[in-house]
């Protein structure tokens, strides 16, 4: 089973295409949402969490989001010691959802597929791009963020310019219909390649 990697900056539209795969009949497995549920499941990742941020990290057994992400926003070592708290346990959920899936590949969405090295376990990865201008007019259209937290959320990212360095695939997400004509393109040759 071949294991694509997808991944974009805030606001690219990760979501969107990966929805245009599953369209096609393609398993998709989103990690953030993965990381979430098992944050909330697993005992010992609550466990490590209170331990690293405090009890606070939780409330009545789910994760308080909003306070973990004040504390780690402007914190890269807090943030390196959160990831090596959920990301093992997402990658060992993810290679047992891959063993059940069928088709002949398999998309796995992640923010940070190039900054923590996931994209070396993907056969080939996928980048979905789009202007910082209209990234950011859709994120203040789905998020109640202001622009200036949104542009400090982007600058804690990678750039496109720098994940494009690794990228295999890259796809424009600026018109949708343009971008669903991509994901044909892209599915039809991934389909077909050995």
């Amino acid at each position: 089973m071949k294991i694509i990697g997808l991944t974009g900056g805030i606001g690219s539209g990760k979501t969107t295409v990966a929805k245009m795969f599953s369209e096609l009949g393609i398993p998709v497995y989103i990690a953030d949402t993965e990381a979430r549920k098992l944050s909330n499941r697993s005992k010992v990742i609550r466990r490590k969490l209170i331990d690293l941020l405090g009890q606070e990290a939780y409330i009545e057994n789910r994760l308080n989001r909003t306070f973990v992400a004040e504390k780690i926003f402007n914190d890269t070592d807090l943030l390196k010691a959160v990831n090596a708290i959920i990301h093992p346990k997402v990658a060992s959920h993810f290679k047992r959802w891959v063993k059940k899936q069928q088709g002949p590949y398999v998309i796995k969405e992640a923010a940070i597929l190039f900054e923590n090295g996931g994209y070396k376990q993907c056969d080939k990865t996928i980048l979905i791009v789009a202007p910082e201008a209209i990234r950011i007019e859709r994120l203040l259209a789905r998020d109640q963020s202001s622009k200036a937290e949104i542009e400090a959320r982007m600058k804690n990212q990678w750039s496109d310019s720098e994940k494009k360095k690794l990228a295999d695939i890259i796809i424009e997400n600026t018109h949708l219909e343009t971008t669903r004509k991509r994901v044909l393109e892209v599915h039809k040759n991934l389909s077909q390649a050995q």
